[in-house]
C-alpha cells in the first residue's frame, strides 16, 4: 500500500440501493449561491459514508429548460445535468430564487413544469425568493410561506393571496415548501435527511455543517464554564476543549480520559477540585447551555436541539433543561419571544 493510499484510502464498493431522497434543482437567474450550497450540501454530506461524497443514500441534479449554464447572484457559473425530465423521478424539486425580479422572468417552461410536478404529488420547495416563483406559478394562493422579513412588502404587493410569514425557518403548507434561504437552509434539509434517511444521517450533516455548533465552541459568549479552559492545569484545559468539541456526541469520561492520558479517577479528581462538579455534569451542563443558546437564536425544533446536543431525544433533553433552568424548553422559548 502506498502512503498516499494509506493517507486517502479508497472508498468501499458503492451498495446497489435505491436512494432515500431524490431532489432536482432548478436554479433562478441570478439565484443565490448559500440557499443552494446549503441545501445540496447538506444532501451530500448525508448521501455517503465519512466524506466520500457519493449520491447513495441522496441523489440529486440539477434541472433547467435548456442546458445554458445558471449564473448565481456572485458570478459563479453552473451547468444543468439534463432538460426538465419527468416530476416523477424526484421526491422534490427545489427551486433557488435569487434577485428581484430577475428571477420572475421568462418563467413559461418551469412555472408549467412545477404545476405538471404537484399535479403528479411531487413535493415543491422554495428556497430564498423561490417562493416568489411559486407564488408566480400560482402554487401559493391560499397558502402560508416562509419569507425574509427584507421581501414582505414585495411579496404582499405583487400576490396578496399568499400568507406570508416571517418569523419561521421553513414551511410546509401541504407540501409546498418554502424556506427564507442562507443558512436556514440547513434546517430544512436536516428535516427532510431526518424523516427520509434517519436520524443518525441527519446528526452526520449537522455535525459537519451546523455554523452555530462551530461558532460557539470557538468564542460564544454564552460558553458555558469558559473559566475552566483558563484554569492553569493542562489536563482540565484539554478535558474541557475536547467536551466543547463533542457537544453534538458526547464520549464516555474513560474515554475522554484516555485521550487526555490520564484516568477516570484523576479526571474526576481535577474536576472535583476546579469546578466543584463531576466531568459527567460538567458536560451535561456545557450541552444545555448550547441547547439554551440554540432555543434563543436558531429556529430548531426542540427535538432538533436535542440531537444537535447530544441528548437522546427531545424529552430527555426537556427534562434536564427543566431541572437546569426551572422550566421547559417550550416555555422558555415562548415566554422570550413574548418579551
Amino acid at each position: 500500500m502506498s502512503e498516499q493510499s494509506a493517507i486517502f484510502p479508497e472508498p468501499p464498493d458503492m451498495p446497489d440501493i435505491k436512494p432515500d431522497i431524490r431532489v432536482g434543482f432548478i436554479l433562478a437567474p441570478k439565484f443565490t449561491l448559500l440557499s443552494f450550497a446549503s441545501f445540496a450540501d447538506g444532501l451530500r454530506h448525508a448521501a455517503d459514508e465519512a466524506d466520500f461524497s457519493r449520491q447513495i443514500y441522496c441523489h440529486w441534479k440539477v434541472i433547467a429548460p435548456t442546458l445554458d449554464p445558471v449564473t448565481a447572484s456572485c458570478g459563479v457559473e453552473v451547468c444543468p445535468h439534463e432538460t426538465f425530465p419527468d416530476p416523477l423521478d424526484f421526491d422534490y424539486i427545489v427551486v433557488v430564487g435569487g434577485l428581484l425580479p430577475r428571477c420572475l422572468e421568462q418563467l413559461d417552461p418551469t412555472a408549467s413544469y412545477l404545476r405538471r410536478a404537484y399535479e403528479a404529488n411531487v413535493s415543491i420547495v422554495g428556497l430564498c425568493t423561490g417562493s416568489f416563483i411559486l407564488a408566480k406559478s400560482g402554487l401559493l394562493n391560499g397558502r402560508r410561506c416562509a419569507i425574509h422579513v427584507a421581501h414582505l412588502g414585495q411579496m404582499q404587493s405583487l400576490f396578496p393571496e399568499v400568507l406570508p410569514e416571517t418569523d419561521r425557518a421553513y414551511v410546509n403548507d401541504n407540501e409546498i415548501i418554502t424556506c427564507p434561504g442562507g443558512i436556514a437552509a440547513l434546517d430544512l434539509v436536516f428535516a427532510l435527511i431526518e424523516a427520509h434517511c434517519g436520524r443518525a444521517r441527519a446528526i452526520k450533516l449537522l455535525r459537519a455543517l451546523s455554523p452555530e455548533s462551530r461558532r460557539t465552541t470557538l468564542h460564544m459568549p454564552h460558553r458555558a464554564y469558559w473559566h475552566l479552559a483558563a484554569s492553569g492545569n493542562q489536563k482540565m484545559e484539554q478535558a474541557v476543549e475536547l467536551m466543547e468539541g463533542r457537544i453534538a456526541v458526547p464520549h464516555s469520561i474513560s474515554t475522554l480520559a484516555r485521550q487526555i492520558n490520564t484516568s477516570s479517577r484523576e479526571l474526576n479528581r481535577i474536576f472535583s477540585k476546579y469546578a466543584g462538579k463531576p466531568p459527567a455534569a460538567v458536560w451535561r451542563d456545557m450541552r444545555l447551555a448550547q441547547g439554551h443558546w440554540l432555543l434563543l437564536n436558531s429556529y430548531r425544533t426542540v427535538t432538533q436541539i436535542a440531537m444537535e446536543c447530544g441528548f437522546a431525544d427531545g424529552a430527555h433533553f426537556s427534562r434536564w433543561f427543566k431541572r437546569t433552568y426551572g422550566e421547559t424548553p417550550r416555555e422558555f422559548r415562548d415566554r422570550r419571544r413574548q418579551v
